[in-house]
């Protein structure tokens, strides 16, 4: 097995060889947390783009790391100049964001030579990863709704609602709700609802038995992404 004291004890003066094997264990680390990304995320449309840069910036920031060294002169220095670039890429999804920071920290943890502490962290990092993918942290049913009904304000019909609500949902609650009158001179009621439904494909049937309520004059539904939304 490698000795890692061999070559973290000489970090004023790398060789060659310290920097490509540092360099090279950097990309061997963030390649593994980029594999395991890539078979727990549940993104239908992974983008190549985003793996790909989980495996380059860990070099990157090995590289950067062993440049600044000791040197509190080069790292103000290299700050300065890092302060220049300006990075307008938004990751939305905070699981990719952590994944991100993941692949950097190993390869920081390479810079400074700490190549046991790159190897633990990004193992138990990869594993934690696997292990709330089968969890119930890691559900499929992403999809939140928004669910508009009319209703006249003289209706008995709020009860039954919230039965095929319960019926049909996760969690429900009345986001907003708008008053106004028709022409047949009564009150009408715009209920907003957002729902989670128990089910993603129970939302033709959420509608169906909600019409058949006597008073109910229009049901709406629309699903969109949970994740989207963060």
């Amino acid at each position: 097995m490698f000795d890692f004291s061999s070559i973290s004890t000489n970090t004023e003066n790398p060789t060659v060889i310290t920097i490509l094997f540092t360099v090279l264990f950097a990309f061997l680390l963030s390649t593994l947390i980029a594999i395991t990304y890539e078979r727990t995320s549940q993104e239908v449309a992974r983008p190549n783009q985003f793996i790909q840069s989980l495996v380059l910036i860990s070099i990157v920031a090995a590289t950067v790391i062993q440049a600044i060294g000791d040197s509190i002169g080069v790292g103000l220095g290299m700050l300065g100049a890092l302060s220049i670039i300006r990075f307008r890429t938004t990751l939305r999804n905070p699981r990719n964001i952590t994944f991100m920071f993941g692949s950097l920290a190993a390869g920081i943890a390479c810079g400074v030579y700490g190549f046991m502490i790159a190897l633990t962290g990004t193992l138990v990092f990869c594993l934690a990863a696997i292990i709330l993918r089968w969890t119930p942290f890691s559900s499929k049913h992403n999809l939140v709704g928004n669910l508009t009904l009319i209703i006249p304000s003289e209706s008995d019909d709020f009860k039954q609602i919230n039965m095929i609500l319960k019926k049909y949902c996760q969690s429900h609650v009345v986001k907003r709700y708008k008053i106004f009158r028709s022409e047949k001179k009564f009150h009408l009621l715009e209920y907003e609802y957002k729902i989670k439904l128990n089910e993603e494909l129970q939302g033709w049937h959420l509608a169906n038995e909600l019409k058949t309520l006597p008073d109910i004059q229009s049901v709406r539904i629309d699903f969109t992404d949970a994740n989207e939304e963060i």
